[in-house]
C-alpha cells in the first residue's frame, strides 16, 4: 500500500472538539493543496457509491453527479465555470459537479428538501473520502448561467455545488491567501450560540 503523505496541515486543521466527535468527522477539511497523485476509478465510484446511501425525503435521492478527471475536456469545462477566487482547483485530480432534482419523482410535486438531501449526500461523500485519507472542497463560487449552459443542465435540476477530490499536499504549492488558509486553524461557534433545549430562548 502506498505511505500517504502527511502535510504540516493535517494538524493544523484537525477539529479540536469539546465533546467526543468520531475522528474522520474532526480530520475532515476543505483543503486546496492537491498531490499530483490520481484518483482511480473504484475510489472516486466509491465515494459516489458513499454518496448514495445519504438519507432523503421519501427516498428520493434527488443527488445528480458529473464528474472529470484532470486531464479530461469536462475537467477544464468544470475549472472554467469556477469563480477566481476558487481557481486553485486546477491542481485537483477530480472535480465533481453536484446537482439536485427539484421535484419529486413519484408525483412531479416540488420537493423543497432537495438541496438539503444533496448536502447530507456531499457530506457523505466527504466523510467517506476522509476515511481514505482523501480531501474535498465543495465550493459554491462559480457562475450559475455558465455551467447551466455548457453542461446542459434542465429546468428541472439545479446546480448545487462543485467539489474538488484529492490526496493532501502541503500548502506552500498555493499562492497567497491560500497557503495561509491551508494552515489556519479552524473555527466553530460553541453549542450554546446554535443548540437549545426545547425552545430558542
Amino acid at each position: 500500500m502506498d505511505t500517504i503523505l502527511q502535510p504540516e496541515s493535517i494538524n493544523a486543521k484537525e477539529a479540536a472538539t469539546q465533546y467526543p466527535v468520531h475522528e474522520f468527522i474532526r480530520q475532515r477539511w476543505s483543503a486546496r493543496s492537491f498531490a499530483d497523485r490520481p484518483i482511480e476509478h473504484d475510489t472516486l465510484m466509491t465515494l459516489l457509491e458513499a454518496a448514495s446511501w445519504a438519507s432523503s425525503s421519501m427516498n428520493e435521492q434527488p443527488w445528480v453527479y458529473l464528474y472529470a478527471h484532470k486531464g479530461e475536456p469536462a475537467f477544464q469545462q468544470m475549472y472554467d465555470c469556477l469563480l477566481p477566487g476558487n481557481r486553485w482547483a486546477d491542481g485537483a485530480p477530480v472535480l465533481l459537479l453536484s446537482l439536485a432534482r427539484k421535484n419529486f419523482a413519484s408525483n412531479g410535486k416540488h420537493n423543497r428538501h432537495a438541496l438539503h438531501d444533496v448536502g447530507a449526500a456531499n457530506t457523505t461523500l466527504l466523510l467517506q473520502a476522509a476515511a481514505m485519507d482523501i480531501f474535498g472542497h465543495q465550493m459554491g463560487g462559480f457562475d450559475m448561467q455558465k455551467t447551466i449552459e455548457t453542461f446542459q443542465i434542465p429546468d428541472d435540476m439545479e446546480a448545487v455545488c462543485f467539489i474538488s477530490i484529492g490526496y493532501l499536499d502541503e500548502p506552500e504549492k498555493l499562492e497567497e491567501p491560500f497557503r495561509t488558509r491551508e494552515l489556519t486553524p479552524r473555527k466553530r461557534k460553541e453549542l450554546a450560540e446554535f443548540a437549545f433545549a426545547g425552545k430558542m430562548i
